[in-house]
Parts: structure tokens; C-alpha cells; sequence
């Protein structure tokens, strides 16, 4: 069950938040709706949320947030779980460290995009535009990779030093 609604000031401060960054996150392509509702899950104080929850929370109707929780589940920002006996889903942040869990499934992407530039390479003149461009592509996403793994290994290390004392 969400936690219960907080004060009138404090509701509209999060839909103030859910609003603004929904729109960074529309700007990065992610579809309206869904930022709405991964912005709202993230900043709302409940853990789980029904549909109909999320609903009254953003003053949407259900019908908009089941093609969002649909979009957020398939994209791993969202999981579902449901309690014995319940009919009701509810949803949660994937994960309490979120944005580690987004930057790992990203990896296996980084990893099928290195595999098809190196056939690229191998079938391209490196001599003309094009291969040396496939070349490039080829290098920045291997160095991208690396670069992202570290990185989220050092975020792990960051996140205890400075959330978790």
C-alpha cells in the first residue's frame, strides 16, 4: 500500500519535480507518459504503487498509466510483484540503486554494437571515409564500455562512502 499522501505543499512539490524532469527525460526519448510515472515512482515517498495509485497521484486516468508501467517494465526502470491473494499489481523502482542497475543494462547494448563495428571494420577499406568512420565508431564504443564499467563499479564505491555511513 503507498504511504499515505503527505501535505498539500509537499504533494505539489513533487509534481513540481515529477513535471521538470520528466521533461529532461522526454528530451532523451523517453515517451511522456512513462517519465511522468518513472519520475513520480522516483521521488513519491510510497515503495510500491498500484496503477490506480499512480493515477491519483499524477491526476491522470488508469487507461494513461498502463501503457507507461508497460513501457517502464520492458525498459527494467520499473518491476512489478503482486501479494497472495491480491488482483492488484503494484510497482516499484526496479532496483534501490537504479541508475547502477540502468548503466548495467546498457552493457550487453555497448557489447552487440562492438560486435557488429568490428564485421564493419573487417569489411571496410580503412583507407576511404566510411571505414575510417566504422573504425572511430568501433574504438569509441569499446573505449565507452570500459569507461562505463569502471564507472559504475566506482559509483558503487561512492555511493557507500557517501549515502550509506
Amino acid at each position: 500500500m503507498a504511504a499515505e499522501r503527505g501535505s498539500d505543499a509537499q504533494e505539489q512539490a513533487v509534481l513540481r519535480f515529477v513535471e521538470q524532469f520528466a521533461l529532461i527525460l522526454v528530451e532523451s526519448g523517453m515517451p511522456r507518459m512513462p517519465s511522468r510515472v518513472f519520475a513520480y515512482v522516483l521521488a513519491d515517498d510510497a515503495e510500491r504503487y498500484t496503477a490506480r495509485e499512480l493515477a491519483d497521484g499524477l491526476r491522470v486516468s488508469p487507461a494513461a498509466i498502463s501503457g507507461a508501467v508497460r513501457y517502464l517494465l520492458q525498459a527494467g526502470l520499473l518491476a512489478k510483484e503482486r501479494e497472495p491473494g491480491s488482483r492488484a499489481d503494484h510497482y516499484r523502482v526496479y532496483d534501490d540503486d537504479i541508475w547502477y542497475n540502468i548503466t548495467q543494462q546498457r552493457l550487453p547494448l555497448l557489447k552487440r554494437y562492438e560486435e557488429i563495428l568490428t564485421e564493419g571494420v573487417e569489411m571496410l577499406d580503412e583507407a576511404r571515409p566510411g571505414g575510417r568512420r566504422v573504425r572511430e565508431t568501433l574504438e569509441y564504443i569499446r573505449f565507452t564500455r570500459v569507461e562505463m564499467a569502471e564507472l559504475a563499479e566506482r559509483w558503487r564505491e561512492h555511493k557507500h562512502h557517501v549515502l550509506d555511513d
